[in-house]
Protein backbone atom coordinates (compact mmCIF):
# COMPACT_ATOMS: atom_id res chain seq x y z
CA UNK A 1 0.00 0.00 0.00
CA UNK A 2 1.64 3.10 -1.10
CA UNK A 3 1.90 6.14 0.82
CA UNK A 4 1.95 9.39 0.18
CA UNK A 5 2.95 13.25 0.98
CA UNK A 6 0.99 16.07 0.27
CA UNK A 7 2.88 17.46 -2.57
CA UNK A 8 2.76 14.23 -4.22
CA UNK A 9 -1.00 13.88 -3.89
CA UNK A 10 -1.02 17.11 -5.39
CA UNK A 11 1.11 15.96 -8.26
CA UNK A 12 -0.81 12.61 -8.61
CA UNK A 13 -4.17 14.84 -8.84
CA UNK A 14 -2.10 17.35 -11.32
CA UNK A 15 -1.31 14.38 -13.77
CA UNK A 16 -4.54 12.34 -13.53
CA UNK A 17 -6.57 15.31 -14.25
CA UNK A 18 -4.65 17.49 -16.79
CA UNK A 19 -2.19 14.31 -18.52
CA UNK A 20 -4.92 11.95 -18.02
CA UNK A 21 -8.10 13.85 -18.82
CA UNK A 22 -10.17 12.59 -16.12
CA UNK A 23 -11.87 15.81 -14.53
CA UNK A 24 -11.87 16.89 -11.44
CA UNK A 25 -15.25 17.02 -10.84
CA UNK A 26 -15.23 13.08 -11.68
CA UNK A 27 -12.65 12.92 -8.84
CA UNK A 28 -14.50 15.11 -6.47
CA UNK A 29 -18.08 13.42 -7.09
CA UNK A 30 -16.27 9.95 -6.26
CA UNK A 31 -14.26 11.37 -3.15
CA UNK A 32 -17.82 12.39 -2.06
CA UNK A 33 -19.40 9.07 -2.79
CA UNK A 34 -17.07 7.76 -0.40
CA UNK A 35 -17.38 10.02 2.48
CA UNK A 36 -20.96 9.14 2.56
CA UNK A 37 -20.24 5.70 2.03
CA UNK A 38 -18.38 5.60 4.61
CA UNK A 39 -20.72 7.48 6.92
CA UNK A 40 -23.40 4.91 6.42
CA UNK A 41 -20.96 1.92 6.92
CA UNK A 42 -20.39 3.46 10.44
CA UNK A 43 -23.89 4.19 11.61
CA UNK A 44 -24.85 0.32 10.51
CA UNK A 45 -22.35 -0.77 12.61
CA UNK A 46 -23.33 0.87 15.39
CA UNK A 47 -26.16 -1.46 15.26
CA UNK A 48 -24.00 -4.54 15.88
CA UNK A 49 -21.81 -5.59 18.53
CA UNK A 50 -18.16 -5.56 18.22
CA UNK A 51 -15.22 -5.99 19.70
CA UNK A 52 -13.37 -2.88 20.91
CA UNK A 53 -10.52 -2.51 18.53
CA UNK A 54 -7.07 -2.31 20.39
CA UNK A 55 -5.92 1.10 18.63
CA UNK A 56 -6.64 3.18 15.41
CA UNK A 57 -7.13 0.53 12.37
CA UNK A 58 -5.51 1.11 8.78
CA UNK A 59 -8.25 -0.61 6.33
CA UNK A 60 -8.17 -0.27 2.24
CA UNK A 61 -11.81 -1.39 0.98
CA UNK A 62 -13.77 -1.29 -2.21
CA UNK A 63 -17.31 0.80 -2.46
CA UNK A 64 -19.48 -0.08 0.07
CA UNK A 65 -23.39 -0.32 -1.31
CA UNK A 66 -25.58 2.04 0.47
CA UNK A 67 -28.31 0.04 0.51
CA UNK A 68 -26.29 -2.73 2.56
CA UNK A 69 -27.14 -0.61 5.93
CA UNK A 70 -30.83 -0.15 6.80
CA UNK A 71 -31.13 2.07 9.91
CA UNK A 72 -34.31 1.24 11.42
CA UNK A 73 -35.83 3.07 14.85
CA UNK A 74 -33.38 5.83 14.67
CA UNK A 75 -33.62 9.12 13.00
CA UNK A 76 -29.91 10.09 11.58
CA UNK A 77 -29.31 13.71 11.11
CA UNK A 78 -25.38 14.86 10.32
CA UNK A 79 -23.63 18.23 10.32
CA UNK A 80 -21.16 18.84 7.58
CA UNK A 81 -18.62 20.99 8.30
CA UNK A 82 -17.43 23.09 5.11
CA UNK A 83 -14.29 24.76 3.95
CA UNK A 84 -14.23 27.20 1.12
CA UNK A 85 -11.88 24.30 -0.82
CA UNK A 86 -11.63 21.32 -2.19
CA UNK A 87 -11.83 19.42 0.96
CA UNK A 88 -15.34 21.15 1.30
CA UNK A 89 -16.22 20.37 -1.92
CA UNK A 90 -15.99 16.53 -1.44
CA UNK A 91 -18.41 17.25 2.16
CA UNK A 92 -21.23 18.78 -0.22
CA UNK A 93 -21.35 15.62 -2.64
CA UNK A 94 -21.30 13.49 0.54
CA UNK A 95 -24.00 15.56 1.56
CA UNK A 96 -25.82 14.99 -1.49
CA UNK A 97 -25.64 11.14 -0.86
CA UNK A 98 -26.49 10.68 2.11
CA UNK A 99 -29.17 13.14 1.45
CA UNK A 100 -30.54 10.38 -1.63
CA UNK A 101 -29.82 7.65 1.27
CA UNK A 102 -32.58 9.05 3.31
CA UNK A 103 -30.37 10.93 5.88
CA UNK A 104 -30.79 14.32 6.95
CA UNK A 105 -28.20 16.51 6.41
CA UNK A 106 -27.41 20.33 7.39
CA UNK A 107 -24.64 22.07 5.66
CA UNK A 108 -22.64 24.48 8.26
CA UNK A 109 -20.09 26.33 6.10
CA UNK A 110 -17.01 28.30 7.70
CA UNK A 111 -17.40 31.07 5.49
CA UNK A 112 -20.12 32.69 3.68
CA UNK A 113 -20.85 29.82 0.98
CA UNK A 114 -20.16 32.83 -2.00
CA UNK A 115 -16.64 32.12 -1.02
CA UNK A 116 -16.49 28.51 -2.12
CA UNK A 117 -13.93 28.42 -5.47
CA UNK A 118 -13.21 26.07 -8.10
CA UNK A 119 -14.90 22.72 -7.98
CA UNK A 120 -16.22 23.36 -4.45
CA UNK A 121 -18.52 26.36 -5.68
CA UNK A 122 -19.75 23.76 -8.06
CA UNK A 123 -20.59 21.82 -5.43
CA UNK A 124 -22.41 24.25 -3.68
CA UNK A 125 -25.11 24.93 -5.99
CA UNK A 126 -25.88 21.63 -6.58
CA UNK A 127 -26.64 21.17 -2.88
CA UNK A 128 -28.17 23.71 -2.82
CA UNK A 129 -30.60 23.11 -5.40
CA UNK A 130 -31.13 19.43 -3.95
CA UNK A 131 -32.82 21.63 -1.06
CA UNK A 132 -30.45 20.92 1.63
CA UNK A 133 -30.36 23.22 4.26
CA UNK A 134 -27.49 25.27 5.30
CA UNK A 135 -25.59 27.94 8.08
CA UNK A 136 -22.98 29.84 7.87
CA UNK A 137 -20.48 30.28 11.36
CA UNK A 138 -21.40 32.69 13.90
CA UNK A 139 -20.19 33.17 17.24
CA UNK A 140 -23.80 31.17 18.40
CA UNK A 141 -22.26 28.48 17.57
CA UNK A 142 -18.88 28.79 19.48
CA UNK A 143 -19.24 25.88 21.98
CA UNK A 144 -14.66 26.85 22.66
CA UNK A 145 -15.39 30.42 23.50
CA UNK A 146 -18.41 29.60 26.23
CA UNK A 147 -15.35 27.09 27.60
CA UNK A 148 -13.09 29.83 27.61
CA UNK A 149 -14.98 32.15 29.70
CA UNK A 150 -15.10 29.37 32.18
CA UNK A 151 -11.71 29.05 32.52
CA UNK A 152 -11.00 33.52 32.80
CA UNK A 153 -13.51 33.52 35.36
CA UNK A 154 -11.58 33.99 38.40
CA UNK A 155 -12.70 32.18 41.80
CA UNK A 156 -15.99 33.76 42.03
CA UNK A 157 -18.22 30.14 41.90
CA UNK A 158 -21.33 32.03 40.90
CA UNK A 159 -20.05 33.14 37.73
CA UNK A 160 -17.85 29.67 37.31
CA UNK A 161 -21.69 28.30 37.50
CA UNK A 162 -23.24 30.61 35.07
CA UNK A 163 -20.21 30.10 32.47
CA UNK A 164 -20.89 26.21 33.00
CA UNK A 165 -24.31 26.61 32.26
CA UNK A 166 -24.16 28.51 29.17
CA UNK A 167 -21.68 26.27 28.14
CA UNK A 168 -24.18 23.56 28.10
CA UNK A 169 -26.92 25.51 26.72
CA UNK A 170 -24.58 26.11 23.57
CA UNK A 171 -23.96 22.88 22.83
CA UNK A 172 -27.92 22.12 23.56
CA UNK A 173 -28.96 24.71 21.39
CA UNK A 174 -26.88 24.42 18.28
CA UNK A 175 -25.16 20.98 18.37
CA UNK A 176 -27.22 18.47 20.15
CA UNK A 177 -29.99 17.39 17.58
CA UNK A 178 -27.13 15.47 15.41
CA UNK A 179 -26.33 12.27 15.21
CA UNK A 180 -22.69 13.14 13.95
CA UNK A 181 -20.80 15.34 12.47
CA UNK A 182 -18.33 15.26 8.91
CA UNK A 183 -15.02 17.28 8.70
CA UNK A 184 -14.47 18.58 5.63
CA UNK A 185 -13.35 21.92 6.42
CA UNK A 186 -9.29 21.72 5.60
CA UNK A 187 -6.80 19.00 3.48
CA UNK A 188 -3.59 18.11 2.94
CA UNK A 189 -2.45 21.31 2.13
CA UNK A 190 -3.02 22.60 5.09
CA UNK A 191 0.31 23.27 7.64
CA UNK A 192 -0.05 24.90 11.37
CA UNK A 193 -2.63 26.13 13.66
CA UNK A 194 -5.78 26.69 11.54
CA UNK A 195 -6.78 30.30 11.31
CA UNK A 196 -10.31 31.37 12.54
CA UNK A 197 -12.84 30.52 11.98
CA UNK A 198 -11.74 27.19 11.17
CA UNK A 199 -9.92 26.66 14.46
CA UNK A 200 -13.29 27.53 16.54
CA UNK A 201 -14.93 25.45 14.29
CA UNK A 202 -12.64 22.07 15.48
CA UNK A 203 -12.64 22.82 19.21
CA UNK A 204 -16.78 23.17 18.95
CA UNK A 205 -16.96 20.23 16.85
CA UNK A 206 -14.45 18.17 19.18
CA UNK A 207 -16.45 19.55 22.53
CA UNK A 208 -19.70 18.25 21.25
CA UNK A 209 -18.72 14.74 22.08
CA UNK A 210 -20.40 13.84 19.19
CA UNK A 211 -18.61 10.86 16.42
CA UNK A 212 -16.52 13.04 13.66
CA UNK A 213 -15.76 11.41 10.04
CA UNK A 214 -13.09 13.38 8.60
CA UNK A 215 -12.54 13.95 4.95
CA UNK A 216 -9.68 12.99 3.49
CA UNK A 217 -7.36 13.88 6.68
CA UNK A 218 -8.80 15.56 10.28
CA UNK A 219 -8.45 19.20 10.03
CA UNK A 220 -5.43 20.45 12.04
CA UNK A 221 -3.54 17.92 11.22
CA UNK A 222 -0.11 17.77 9.18
CA UNK A 223 -0.69 15.64 6.54
CA UNK A 224 3.39 15.17 6.25
CA UNK A 225 4.52 14.83 9.83
CA UNK A 226 1.56 13.42 11.63
CA UNK A 227 1.65 16.57 14.13
CA UNK A 228 -1.35 18.19 15.40
CA UNK A 229 -2.60 21.50 15.87
CA UNK A 230 -3.82 22.39 19.01
CA UNK A 231 -7.17 22.87 16.85
CA UNK A 232 -7.39 19.30 15.51
CA UNK A 233 -10.26 17.47 14.74
CA UNK A 234 -10.22 14.38 17.07
CA UNK A 235 -12.01 11.74 14.57
CA UNK A 236 -13.95 8.62 15.32
CA UNK A 237 -13.19 7.87 11.35
CA UNK A 238 -10.90 8.99 8.54
CA UNK A 239 -11.98 8.27 4.83
CA UNK A 240 -8.42 8.47 3.44
CA UNK A 241 -8.74 9.26 -0.34
CA UNK A 242 -6.76 7.58 -3.15
CA UNK A 243 -3.91 6.94 -0.72
CA UNK A 244 -3.00 6.90 2.42
CA UNK A 245 -0.78 10.04 3.69
CA UNK A 246 1.87 10.06 5.32
CA UNK A 247 0.70 12.17 8.69
CA UNK A 248 -2.01 9.37 9.20
CA UNK A 249 0.45 6.49 9.80
CA UNK A 250 2.62 8.38 12.67
CA UNK A 251 1.64 9.62 16.36
CA UNK A 252 0.09 11.62 17.17
CA UNK A 253 -1.44 12.38 14.16
CA UNK A 254 -2.61 8.27 13.96
CA UNK A 255 -4.70 9.21 17.17
CA UNK A 256 -6.36 11.85 15.76
CA UNK A 257 -7.41 10.01 12.97
CA UNK A 258 -9.06 7.13 14.86
CA UNK A 259 -9.73 4.09 12.37
CA UNK A 260 -8.54 5.08 9.00
CA UNK A 261 -10.23 3.74 5.54
CA UNK A 262 -8.59 4.05 2.19
CA UNK A 263 -10.67 4.79 -0.40
CA UNK A 264 -10.04 4.47 -4.30
CA UNK A 265 -11.13 7.56 -5.77
CA UNK A 266 -10.23 6.98 -9.83
CA UNK A 267 -6.73 7.60 -9.66
CA UNK A 268 -5.03 5.01 -11.70
CA UNK A 269 -2.34 3.26 -11.14
CA UNK A 270 0.01 4.67 -14.28
CA UNK A 271 -0.11 7.74 -12.18
CA UNK A 272 1.25 6.56 -9.16
CA UNK A 273 3.99 4.37 -10.68
CA UNK A 274 4.58 7.58 -12.55
CA UNK A 275 5.25 9.88 -9.94
CA UNK A 276 7.73 7.07 -8.30
CA UNK A 277 5.88 7.29 -5.01
CA UNK A 278 8.86 4.84 -2.79
CA UNK A 279 7.21 4.88 0.56
CA UNK A 280 4.92 1.66 2.04
CA UNK A 281 2.48 0.52 4.57
CA UNK A 282 3.63 -3.30 5.22
CA UNK A 283 1.30 -5.47 4.18
CA UNK A 284 1.12 -9.25 2.90
CA UNK A 285 1.34 -8.20 -0.20
CA UNK A 286 3.62 -5.18 -0.09
CA UNK A 287 6.18 -7.83 1.45
CA UNK A 288 5.51 -10.32 -1.26
CA UNK A 289 5.23 -8.19 -4.41
CA UNK A 290 7.62 -5.17 -3.41
CA UNK A 291 10.30 -6.69 -1.44
CA UNK A 292 10.24 -9.81 -2.91
CA UNK A 293 9.64 -11.72 0.48
CA UNK A 294 8.18 -15.81 0.60
CA UNK A 295 6.36 -14.97 4.16
CA UNK A 296 5.94 -18.89 4.57
CA UNK A 297 9.25 -19.05 5.00
CA UNK A 298 9.06 -22.46 3.71
CA UNK A 299 12.19 -24.83 4.67
CA UNK A 300 13.66 -26.92 1.92
CA UNK A 301 12.79 -30.98 2.07
CA UNK A 302 16.87 -31.58 1.93
CA UNK A 303 17.99 -28.50 4.10
CA UNK A 304 20.40 -28.20 7.27
CA UNK A 305 21.10 -26.21 9.77
CA UNK A 306 23.55 -24.60 7.10
CA UNK A 307 21.24 -23.70 5.07
CA UNK A 308 19.96 -21.07 8.17
CA UNK A 309 22.55 -19.35 8.59
CA UNK A 310 24.84 -18.80 11.16
CA UNK A 311 24.30 -15.54 13.93
CA UNK A 312 26.70 -14.42 16.54
CA UNK A 313 25.72 -11.88 18.76
CA UNK A 314 28.00 -9.77 20.57
CA UNK A 315 26.60 -8.47 23.98
CA UNK A 316 25.46 -8.76 27.72
CA UNK A 317 27.11 -8.34 30.83
CA UNK A 318 27.61 -9.01 34.29
CA UNK A 319 24.79 -6.63 35.56
CA UNK A 320 22.77 -6.69 31.80
CA UNK A 321 22.91 -10.40 31.19
CA UNK A 322 19.27 -11.21 29.58
CA UNK A 323 19.35 -8.78 26.45
CA UNK A 324 22.06 -10.95 24.73
CA UNK A 325 20.46 -14.20 25.72
CA UNK A 326 16.73 -12.75 24.37
CA UNK A 327 19.10 -11.43 21.02
CA UNK A 328 20.31 -15.61 20.91
CA UNK A 329 16.84 -17.01 21.71
CA UNK A 330 15.00 -14.88 19.21
CA UNK A 331 17.81 -15.58 16.74
CA UNK A 332 17.10 -18.79 17.11
CA UNK A 333 13.60 -18.81 17.27
CA UNK A 334 12.94 -17.33 13.90
CA UNK A 335 15.25 -19.78 12.35
CA UNK A 336 18.67 -19.47 12.49
CA UNK A 337 20.97 -22.75 11.53
CA UNK A 338 23.06 -22.08 13.91
CA UNK A 339 23.53 -19.22 16.79
CA UNK A 340 26.42 -18.08 18.92
CA UNK A 341 26.50 -15.58 21.46
CA UNK A 342 30.16 -14.06 22.11
CA UNK A 343 30.03 -12.67 25.82
CA UNK A 344 32.57 -12.00 28.66
CA UNK A 345 33.71 -14.76 30.64
CA UNK A 346 32.54 -14.26 34.26
CA UNK A 347 28.87 -13.97 32.46
CA UNK A 348 28.94 -17.05 30.95
CA UNK A 349 29.28 -19.62 33.77
CA UNK A 350 25.67 -18.14 34.78
CA UNK A 351 24.13 -18.63 31.35
CA UNK A 352 25.37 -22.04 30.58
CA UNK A 353 22.49 -24.56 30.21
CA UNK A 354 19.30 -21.78 30.07
CA UNK A 355 19.19 -22.54 26.18
CA UNK A 356 20.60 -25.86 25.18
CA UNK A 357 20.51 -24.76 21.65
CA UNK A 358 22.34 -21.93 22.12
CA UNK A 359 26.42 -22.10 21.23
CA UNK A 360 28.35 -19.50 23.80
CA UNK A 361 31.94 -18.25 23.21
CA UNK A 362 33.37 -16.44 26.23
CA UNK A 363 35.84 -13.19 24.39
CA UNK A 364 36.84 -11.61 27.72
CA UNK A 365 38.49 -12.30 31.01
CA UNK A 366 38.04 -9.50 32.64
CA UNK A 367 36.90 -10.20 36.08
CA UNK A 368 34.14 -6.95 36.61
CA UNK A 369 32.16 -9.64 33.92
CA UNK A 370 32.56 -6.54 31.50
CA UNK A 371 33.75 -5.86 28.28
CA UNK A 372 37.10 -4.18 27.34
CA UNK A 373 38.75 -3.08 24.05
CA UNK A 374 41.27 -5.55 23.65
CA UNK A 375 38.76 -8.34 22.43
CA UNK A 376 38.59 -7.40 19.17
CA UNK A 377 41.14 -10.48 17.91
CA UNK A 378 38.95 -12.67 19.88
CA UNK A 379 35.56 -11.66 17.92
CA UNK A 380 37.16 -11.53 15.05
CA UNK A 381 38.68 -14.79 14.82
CA UNK A 382 34.90 -16.18 16.31
CA UNK A 383 33.32 -14.03 13.99
CA UNK A 384 35.22 -15.67 11.07
CA UNK A 385 32.74 -18.72 10.89
CA UNK A 386 29.48 -16.38 10.72
CA UNK A 387 27.06 -15.20 8.24
CA UNK A 388 25.89 -12.27 10.53
CA UNK A 389 26.79 -10.56 13.38
CA UNK A 390 24.73 -8.46 15.48
CA UNK A 391 26.27 -5.90 18.38
CA UNK A 392 25.12 -3.99 21.32
CA UNK A 393 21.99 -6.10 23.52
CA UNK A 394 23.48 -5.52 26.97
CA UNK A 395 27.08 -4.56 25.51
CA UNK A 396 27.63 -1.45 28.05
CA UNK A 397 29.81 0.69 27.76
CA UNK A 398 34.24 0.79 28.25
CA UNK A 399 37.42 2.23 27.77
CA UNK A 400 38.09 3.14 24.30
CA UNK A 401 34.82 1.38 23.38
CA UNK A 402 34.97 3.57 20.17
CA UNK A 403 38.31 2.56 18.49
CA UNK A 404 36.91 -1.25 19.83
CA UNK A 405 33.88 -0.96 17.56
CA UNK A 406 35.62 0.76 14.64
CA UNK A 407 37.72 -2.07 13.92
CA UNK A 408 34.92 -4.12 13.91
CA UNK A 409 32.98 -1.73 11.70
CA UNK A 410 35.99 -1.56 9.38
CA UNK A 411 37.12 -5.27 9.56
CA UNK A 412 33.78 -7.45 9.81
CA UNK A 413 32.54 -8.29 6.27
CA UNK A 414 29.18 -9.91 6.77
CA UNK A 415 25.97 -7.71 7.29
CA UNK A 416 25.89 -6.06 10.80
CA UNK A 417 22.87 -5.19 13.01
CA UNK A 418 23.51 -2.85 15.72
CA UNK A 419 21.63 -1.76 18.20
CA UNK A 420 21.66 -0.69 22.27
CA UNK A 421 24.89 0.67 23.82
CA UNK A 422 26.60 -0.31 20.30
CA UNK A 423 24.06 2.81 18.82
CA UNK A 424 25.38 5.03 21.64
CA UNK A 425 29.37 4.35 20.87
CA UNK A 426 28.88 4.75 17.35
CA UNK A 427 26.54 8.33 18.03
CA UNK A 428 29.72 9.48 20.42
CA UNK A 429 32.54 8.06 18.19
CA UNK A 430 30.68 10.03 15.04
CA UNK A 431 31.03 6.85 13.05
CA UNK A 432 28.50 7.36 10.63
CA UNK A 433 30.30 10.93 9.54
CA UNK A 434 34.08 9.73 9.53
CA UNK A 435 33.99 5.70 9.03
CA UNK A 436 34.20 4.49 6.29
CA UNK A 437 30.58 3.33 4.41
CA UNK A 438 30.50 -0.66 4.66
CA UNK A 439 29.63 -2.66 1.38
CA UNK A 440 27.53 -5.27 3.53
CA UNK A 441 24.23 -4.64 4.67
CA UNK A 442 24.19 -2.68 8.23
CA UNK A 443 20.92 -2.60 9.99
CA UNK A 444 20.79 0.39 13.36
CA UNK A 445 17.27 -0.15 15.13
CA UNK A 446 17.64 2.81 17.39
CA UNK A 447 14.22 4.39 19.45
CA UNK A 448 13.80 7.70 19.63
CA UNK A 449 16.07 8.36 22.08
CA UNK A 450 19.09 7.04 20.90
CA UNK A 451 18.12 8.23 16.99
CA UNK A 452 18.53 11.86 18.61
CA UNK A 453 21.88 11.17 19.56
CA UNK A 454 22.74 9.25 15.99
CA UNK A 455 21.07 12.60 14.16
CA UNK A 456 22.53 15.11 17.07
CA UNK A 457 18.96 16.40 17.58
CA UNK A 458 16.60 15.99 20.23
CA UNK A 459 14.21 13.30 20.80
CA UNK A 460 11.05 15.73 20.34
CA UNK A 461 12.61 16.59 16.41
CA UNK A 462 12.88 12.89 16.07
CA UNK A 463 9.18 12.30 17.00
CA UNK A 464 8.21 15.58 15.17
CA UNK A 465 8.64 14.00 11.15
CA UNK A 466 9.89 10.35 11.70
CA UNK A 467 9.50 8.97 8.50
CA UNK A 468 11.25 12.32 6.74
CA UNK A 469 14.18 11.78 9.14
CA UNK A 470 14.41 8.41 8.65
CA UNK A 471 14.83 8.42 4.85
CA UNK A 472 17.05 11.40 5.20
CA UNK A 473 19.69 9.50 8.11
CA UNK A 474 19.51 6.55 5.82
CA UNK A 475 20.18 7.82 2.33
CA UNK A 476 23.10 10.55 3.86
CA UNK A 477 24.99 7.29 5.48
CA UNK A 478 24.29 4.00 3.38
CA UNK A 479 23.13 2.29 5.81
CA UNK A 480 19.46 0.66 6.86
CA UNK A 481 17.40 2.40 9.64
CA UNK A 482 15.19 0.53 11.60
CA UNK A 483 13.40 3.75 13.67
CA UNK A 484 11.58 1.61 16.73
CA UNK A 485 8.35 3.29 18.38
CA UNK A 486 4.52 2.83 17.95
CA UNK A 487 4.52 3.06 13.83
CA UNK A 488 8.19 2.05 13.15
CA UNK A 489 9.81 3.26 10.43
CA UNK A 490 12.47 1.34 8.18
CA UNK A 491 14.42 3.57 5.49
CA UNK A 492 16.93 2.18 2.95
CA UNK A 493 19.97 3.57 1.32
CA UNK A 494 18.04 3.77 -2.00
CA UNK A 495 15.26 6.33 -0.16
CA UNK A 496 11.94 3.16 0.29
CA UNK A 497 10.90 3.69 3.34
CA UNK A 498 7.95 1.33 4.58
CA UNK A 499 6.15 1.78 7.94
CA UNK A 500 4.99 -0.99 9.69
CA UNK A 501 1.60 -1.33 12.20
CA UNK A 502 1.63 -4.88 14.09
CA UNK A 503 2.33 -4.63 17.53
CA UNK A 504 0.90 -4.07 20.99
CA UNK A 505 1.25 -1.53 23.82
CA UNK A 506 2.07 -4.91 26.17
CA UNK A 507 5.54 -4.48 23.95
CA UNK A 508 6.41 -1.48 25.83
CA UNK A 509 8.81 -3.15 27.97
CA UNK A 510 12.81 -4.01 28.85
CA UNK A 511 14.00 -6.69 26.53
CA UNK A 512 11.64 -6.19 23.23
CA UNK A 513 14.12 -4.27 21.34
CA UNK A 514 17.10 -6.90 22.02
CA UNK A 515 14.37 -9.23 20.54
CA UNK A 516 13.79 -7.50 17.73
CA UNK A 517 17.81 -7.15 17.06
CA UNK A 518 18.26 -11.08 16.93
CA UNK A 519 15.00 -11.48 15.02
CA UNK A 520 16.77 -9.27 12.20
CA UNK A 521 20.02 -11.11 12.64
CA UNK A 522 18.34 -14.08 12.06
CA UNK A 523 16.12 -13.50 9.14
CA UNK A 524 19.97 -12.01 7.30
CA UNK A 525 21.16 -15.34 8.35
CA UNK A 526 18.31 -17.05 6.32
CA UNK A 527 19.72 -14.85 2.82
CA UNK A 528 17.25 -12.24 2.80
CA UNK A 529 18.90 -8.79 2.37
CA UNK A 530 19.13 -5.96 4.64
CA UNK A 531 15.54 -4.14 3.89
CA UNK A 532 13.81 -7.40 3.17
CA UNK A 533 15.05 -8.40 6.80
CA UNK A 534 14.68 -5.25 8.54
CA UNK A 535 10.76 -4.56 7.41
CA UNK A 536 10.04 -8.36 7.48
CA UNK A 537 11.61 -8.89 11.06
CA UNK A 538 9.41 -5.83 12.17
CA UNK A 539 6.48 -6.95 11.06
CA UNK A 540 7.01 -10.73 12.30
CA UNK A 541 8.04 -9.15 15.59
CA UNK A 542 5.01 -7.10 15.69
CA UNK A 543 2.53 -9.77 14.95
CA UNK A 544 4.28 -11.81 17.79
CA UNK A 545 4.02 -9.37 20.37
CA UNK A 546 0.02 -9.13 19.35
CA UNK A 547 -0.46 -13.27 19.46
CA UNK A 548 1.59 -12.85 22.57
CA UNK A 549 -0.73 -9.93 24.54
CA UNK A 550 -3.78 -12.07 23.83
CA UNK A 551 -2.60 -15.08 25.11
CA UNK A 552 -1.95 -13.76 28.01
CA UNK A 553 -4.92 -14.29 31.09
CA UNK A 554 -4.07 -11.14 33.01
CA UNK A 555 -3.76 -7.48 31.44
CA UNK A 556 -1.48 -6.89 28.74
CA UNK A 557 0.83 -5.41 30.62
CA UNK A 558 2.56 -8.17 31.95
CA UNK A 559 3.98 -9.03 28.56
CA UNK A 560 6.97 -9.73 28.97
CA UNK A 561 9.76 -9.72 26.05
CA UNK A 562 10.29 -13.51 26.26
CA UNK A 563 6.67 -13.83 25.60
CA UNK A 564 7.07 -12.16 22.17
CA UNK A 565 9.70 -15.08 21.12
CA UNK A 566 7.67 -18.14 22.62
CA UNK A 567 5.22 -16.37 19.87
CA UNK A 568 7.73 -15.70 16.94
Amino acid sequence: MHIVTAQQMRDLDHYTIEELGIPSLSLMEVAGKAIAEEVLSWCGQQHESADIPSGPALTHRSAIHSDQYALPGQEQHWLVLVGKGNNGGDGLVAARYLQNAGIRVTLLYAMPPEQCSGDAAIQRDAAERSGIPHAVWDAEWDCSAATRQVEISGSNGGAVAASLSQTAQSISDRWVGYTGIIDALLGTGSKGEPREPYGAMIRSANATGKPIIAADIPSGLNADTGEVAESCIEATRTVCLAFLKQGLTQYPGANAAGDVVIRNIGIPRIAVERADVSTYLITESVLKQELGIDTTRARAVDGHKGTYGHVMIIGGSLNMSGAGLMASRSALRIGSGLVTWLLPEQLMKHMVGHVPELMMAPVSKEASGQWTAATTEAILEQTAKADVVAIGPGLGRFDKDGEWLRTLWEQLDQPLVIDADGLNILAEAGGLTAWSKRSAATVLTPHPGEMARLAGVSTKEVQRDRLGLARRFAMEHHIILVLKGARTVIAAPDGTVLVNTTGHPGMATGGSGDVLTGVIAGLLAQGLNGIQAAAFGVHLHGHAGEVAALARSGHPASLLAGDIIEHL
